[in-house]
């Protein structure tokens, strides 16, 4: 098969395409890529010499339905427990049950049994939020609105006979919990994610693990499958010109910042919604549509990063999956702090412990989220190593505890990126979604059809923000084409996915 196909990206779901494409018969296909690696917010790197994520953590839902886990299993890349048919069926609605470590602001341990009344809230309060996707009539525009008027109307009626103490203390839990919402979501604040889409991201059964080796190593796999010479690094794409109607000419032209120009019948644009909402006037002419720009405007994205930091003992647990770190003073339900350079590590909620301990020693991943987070990537490593040294001094009581090295991720402020993963907007609807994936021109132009096709997380209609994902959507663009041309020519077998 002849056609001419150019992939911006050689992130998971552009690499998922190509895959698919030259798998079908497609020979002549090409990837884009604007920095000098694969695997875009998959990335492996060390802290001394332990392998850690900077990027993508989990395969979350390893089970059948998840093709990331069915790739990793076909390569051999993870633990045996990984693979056991009761991981695969534990269903844990997308949560994980970690055991918990609590500490207050105050120096003090908490206990489960002083956590429970707030979490159980939070949960009840919070799984509510995902109904109003299936039913509609949502009472406020975003879940942050929803979860507080309804835990503080719940709070006054339940811990009505709770002393003052007690009641301050659990809402600082609720904020904890709230914060913890913003890393999962990828988003600033829970007043900037729709409620009336909250619900529609979907969960696959299994108990999220992660790769031994590394997550690069799934890029490795794959990448080791594709012809050598298919990827052109450090080729920023600057424009996608599409619908050229000249005689003999190709129907696109993408133009890179170099100034070197690659003609074909059809582009898969696979960039970062963040990258595509910064650069959108810019990177397509003609512009897209209207509707495909205001759901790009719609969706949301944002930043969560992490900080690893390595102890020499642990003052944790030996169970201990996760700590959660309460503040004292946090009585009101906000999830965003007021003093960004005083304060922004108030936004951290917590840490989960990497385990097993024999390969990775005593190493924590702190996750921040919004702007805060994005305010620590601008700080140097000595700055940020100080204020969680304070920080797990004053949680502890311990003034002697001091880490041996942190590591911390910058995805704000990586061009290619600018932030972590996407999530639905206030006013976001499952149309959006479906605008994201549409391809151009759009349906009744008379124009040559599939021009311009997208794919990646954010163009995923229930697994966006996920590797899985932006696997599907891979393979979704490349099996639109397949069977474009195999219902023009019998020759090209279907795909069978």
């Amino acid at each position: 098969m002849d056609a001419k196909i150019v992939i911006v990206g050689c992130g998971i779901s552009g690499i998922s395409a190509a895959h698919q494409l030259i798998k079908s018969g497609f020979q002549n296909v090409r990837i884009l890529e604007s920095t000098s690696r694969s695997g875009g917010r998959i990335k492996t790197g060390r802290l001394g010499d332990k392998v850690v994520e900077i990027g993508a953590n989990w395969i979350h839902g390893p089970s059948e339905g998840n093709p990331v886990f069915r790739l990793a299993r076909q390569y051999g890349l993870l633990d045996p427990e990984a693979l056991t048919p009761e991981n695969q069926a534990i269903d844990c609605g997308g949560t994980p049950v970690w055991v918990p470590n609590f500490f207050s602001s105050s120096g003090r341990r908490l206990t489960l049994e002083e956590y429970m009344p707030a979490q159980e809230m939070f949960d009840k309060v919070l799984n509510e939020s995902s109904e109003f996707a299936s039913k509609g009539g949502e009472p406020t525009a975003s879940v942050g609105d929803f979860l507080r008027s309804e835990i503080q109307k719940q709070a006054a009626e339940e811990w009505k006979d709770v002393d003052a103490k007690t009641r301050s203390l659990r809402l600082g839990m609720i904020n904890n919990m709230l914060k913890q919402q913003c890393c999962i979501n990828g988003t600033h604040s829970m007043d900037e994610v729709g409620l009336g889409a909250y619900g529609l991201y979907k969960t696959l059964p299994g108990l999220d693990c992660t790769f031994p080796r590394g997550y690069e190593v799934l890029i490795k796999n794959l990448m080791s499958e594709l012809p050598s010479g298919i990827v052109s690094y450090n080729r920023p794409v600057r424009c996608v010109h599409w619908n050229n109607t000249e005689r003999g000419e190709k129907p696109v032209m993408v133009e890179c910042d170099d100034g070197e120009k690659f003609s074909a019948d059809h582009v898969i644009v696979t960039v970062p919604l963040g990258y595509l909402k910064k650069h959108l006037s810019a990177l397509f002419c003609p512009p897209l549509p209207l509707h495909k720009q205001h759901s790009i405007q719609r969706l949301g994205f944002g930043t969560n990063n992490k900080i690893y930091v390595e102890f020499d003992s642990p003052w944790w647990d030996d169970g201990c999956e996760v700590i959660v770190l309460v503040w004292d003073d946090e009585d009101e339900i906000v999830d965003q702090v007021p003093d960004l350079q005083r304060s922004w590590l108030k936004k951290l909620f917590g840490f989960t412990v990497l385990k097993p301990t024999e390969r990775y020693g005593h190493v924590l991943c702190g996750w921040i989220a919004g702007h805060e987070s994005e305010y620590m990537e601008t700080l140097s490593e000595q700055e940020v190593t100080h204020c969680v040294t304070q920080l797990v001094r004053r949680f502890t009581g311990n003034p002697a505890l001091t880490p041996r090295r942190v590591l911390r991720s910058q995805w704000f402020h990586n061009p290619w990126t600018c932030g972590s993963y996407s999530f639905p907007g206030k006013l976001c609807s499952a149309q959006d979604l479906e605008n994201m994936m549409e391809p151009l021109p759009s349906k009744g132009s008379q124009a040559q059809p599939l021009q311009v096709l997208f794919a990646g997380e954010a163009t995923h209609h229930c697994y966006y923000s996920t590797v899985h994902g932006a696997v599907l959507t891979g393979w979704r663009e490349a099996d639109r084409l397949i069977s474009h041309y195999s219902s023009s020519s019998p020759s090209v077998p279907k795909s069978n996915l």
